[in-house]
């Protein structure tokens, strides 16, 4: 009778096991902890070195035809948040991006397409609060699409991106980190 019980268990078991969980990593930021200066806007006000981090993802759900990347802060003053970057058309392949991606000369796939960001450029837009206001969350989010190729461009909004991404998204891995100054 236990044997039975025991066999049954592992057969119960073995029919519930799950994929492996999407997750996004980085050498370069921690969630919950503070981005360093490299991922600090230059201009605006700030001094950063305004470099993109570095960001490796796996376990993406089955059927993923391209991944997107973003960058927002929840938490800015305005109202509707603050877009800080945006990747789409990162081909099904795709696994990682090296630090200084989203840069001028920076190294992406082909046919990626980075969005404008709310400082007004298409490309990685750093970190920069108002001085005094409380550390702000900064949400890096990899999404993976059931589309190879999102219908955007360079001038494309973070409003813009956001919504194809929604309308579009199998699933979505996210490390949130913080500034404040």
């Amino acid at each position: 009778m236990k044997s039975s019980l025991v066999f049954a268990a592992l057969l119960s078991l073995a029919g519930t096991a799950q994929a492996a969980e999407f997750r996004l990593t980085s050498t370069d930021i921690a969630e919950g902890k503070a981005l360093t200066n490299k991922q600090v806007f230059k201009g605006f006000g700030c001094e950063g070195e305004n470099i993109s981090p570095q960001l490796s993802w796996s376990g993406a759900p089955e059927g993923t035809k391209s991944f997107a990347i973003s960058v927002y802060d929840p938490d800015a003053p305005t109202g509707s948040g603050w877009w800080h970057w945006t990747v789409v058309n990162l081909p099904a392949a795709t696994t990682s991006l090296p630090s200084g991606a989203g840069n001028p000369g920076g190294k992406l796939p082909a046919g990626a397409v980075q969005g404008r960001t709310d400082f007004g450029q298409a490309g990685f837009g750093g970190a920069c609060p108002p001085v005094g206001d409380k550390p702000h969350r900064y949400h890096f989010v990899v999404w993976a699409l059931k589309v190879d190729k999102l219908p955007l461009d360079e001038n494309a909004s973070g409003a813009m991106v956001g919504y194809m991404l929604n309308a579009n998204a199998l699933g979505k891995a996210q490390l949130t980190a913080t500034y404040g100054r």
